[in-house]
């Protein structure tokens, strides 16, 4: 049952009820705060949202990868509950089924041992080296996760704890002079496995051709901590932390957009709604960066050489009921195109989509197989696109589709088209509208540049009191659990 909400405790208000807002309102609630959420849409989510298509399709809507289950289960766990008793998981064996325009097939085992195995028999690269590279990832994140995802980079406080010293000693091995894309050339002689390991430079929406070789420990995430599925699906997760924030009396109040963040003086008040005035001690925006500064503080000066860092890829999805099953696809599936730099030259110098795309296929009626009739499956089909500047995305949307079945039946040897019965696209003008995020960027802005780390907006304003910031358009970044990571040190900024 819900805790009553007394009057006598310190307010709370939270901008958007994607996974981030969630979170924040189950950490500050925990502190003993009054909390809200205002959500323009009609439920929860955000990215994280659920659809449902004619003949029985359902879809995650957003996000489809899962790693790090321990920052879900950490919220149950502050609240005094047991997570398994709202969440389940289990982790993923194998986890994503690559193939390659030359035909070749490759599964990524969870063993690591049995993944190096897989490439050395299948790409020729020998195992030690594929076990030596996830090694140094699995030592970089180690040496470098406790200071730059956990805590704000921009308190001075940050650099005097001694876990910095663990991220010193390992400053040889995050490559910072260098690219993702160089840092897996000079590891693997096999253009395959290094477009295999490139393609984790989409986990943040950036370009493995320009992004700083620190990121090459996202390989890490998924291969040395696991990958994971979610009992229900991706959206299951905010649902289950949804019930949990209800039951500490957080409110949730949907088709009810925040219109201005109120201040006086240097201090926040509260927030103005389509209906009504609501007082606040503290006011946490999981909205973008950009449109919170644009449309809720418009009299503000808004720290401009953040807000116009170059923004991260979107996303082209296309959600498409089957009409048959496929046995040799897995959860995950990645179909490569043939030419992977040109695709990423297209996304962020031309703005465009190149001609051959990789595509991306998520099935999770694999692991729950209500998500679609007996025999048939649901499809998330997605392509890193750039995004909306303007482009005209009716002819790019129609093209790229025609590219995506093509890729599809070169590597299936099936006409795909011809078993689709249900059809929904999303695209970033879309994206945009639902979720807020400027130009339907997913990540806020690209990793693109060495010290994109220290240029995204920080947790904290430094101009207003009371005024925090969560989410994938803030420190420490996009995805799931670095959008959980910002809950946890808005948290413990609120709490300092």
């Amino acid at each position: 049952m819900p805790q009553p909400r007394s009057s006598s405790l310190p307010s709370a208000a939270i901008v958007g009820a994607g996974i981030a807002g969630i979170a924040t309102a189950v950490r500050l609630a925990v502190q003993g705060y009054r909390v809200t959420v205002f959500e323009a849409q009609e439920s929860f989510g955000g990215k994280m949202h659920q659809l449902e298509l004619p003949g029985g399709y359902r879809f995650d809507g957003g996000p489809s990868l899962f790693t790090l289950p321990h920052l879900v289960d950490e919220l149950f766990e502050l609240a005094g509950r047991n997570p398994a008793d709202y969440f389940r998981y289990e982790r993923l064996d194998p986890i994503t089924e690559y193939f390659f325009a030359d035909g070749t097939r490759l599964t990524a085992w969870a063993e690591e041992a049995k993944f190096a195995r897989e490439i050395e028999q299948k790409l020729g690269v020998p195992a030690a080296d594929v076990l030596a590279f996830l090694r140094r990832s699995g030592q970089a994140y180690a040496g470098t996760a406790d200071t730059f995802l956990r805590r704000s980079l921009h308190k001075a406080g940050t650099y005097l704890r001694p876990e910095v010293l663990k991220a010193v000693a390992v400053l040889p091995q995050l490559g910072l002079l260098s690219t993702m894309h160089q840092r897996h050339a000079a590891a693997f002689a096999d253009a395959r496995a290094v477009q295999l390991f490139d393609r984790f430079a989409t986990y943040n929406g950036s370009d493995p051709y320009q992004a700083p070789a620190t990121l090459s420990l996202i390989p890490h995430l998924e291969h040395g901590l696991g990958a994971y599925y979610p009992e229900g699906g991706i959206y299951a997760i905010a649902e289950s932390l949804v019930r949990l924030a209800e039951e500490l009396g957080v409110e949730f109040r949907y088709q009810e957009p925040v219109l201005e963040i109120l201040t006086a003086g240097p201090q926040v008040k509260g927030v103005r709604t389509s209906q009504g005035v609501y007082d606040a001690e503290v006011v946490v925006s999981n909205m973008d960066v950009v449109p919170t500064y644009r449309r809720l503080l418009p009299h503000l000066p808004a720290p401009e050489n953040t807000l116009q860092q170059p923004r991260s890829s979107s996303a082209l999805i296309f959600y498409w009921g089957i009409g048959r099953s496929f046995p040799e696809l897995g959860v995950h599936n990645i179909f490569f195109s043939a030419d992977y730099r040109r695709e990423f030259e297209a996304i962020f110098q031309e703005k465009t989509i190149a001609d051959d795309v990789t595509v991306y296929v998520n099935i999770t009626s694999k692991k729950t197989p209500t998500d679609a009739p007996a025999g048939h499956e649901n499809w998330f089909v997605m392509v890193n696109v750039p995004h909306d500047q303007g482009q005209d995305w009716p002819q790019l949307v129609a093209r790229t589709r025609r590219a995506v079945l093509a890729r599809l039946q070169k590597a299936l040897g099936v006409d795909v088209a011809a078993s689709i019965r249900a059809e929904h696209v999303w695209d970033p003008p879309g994206i945009e509208a639902r979720t807020s995020s400027l130009g339907g960027a997913l990540y806020g802005s690209s990793s693109n540049n060495m010290l994109a780390a220290f240029l995204r907006h920080p947790n904290f304003s430094r101009k207003l009191n009371g005024l925090y910031f969560c989410g994938g358009s803030v420190h420490p970044g996009g995805g799931i659990p670095l959008c959980l990571l910002s809950a946890a040190i808005v948290a413990d900024l609120t709490s300092a």
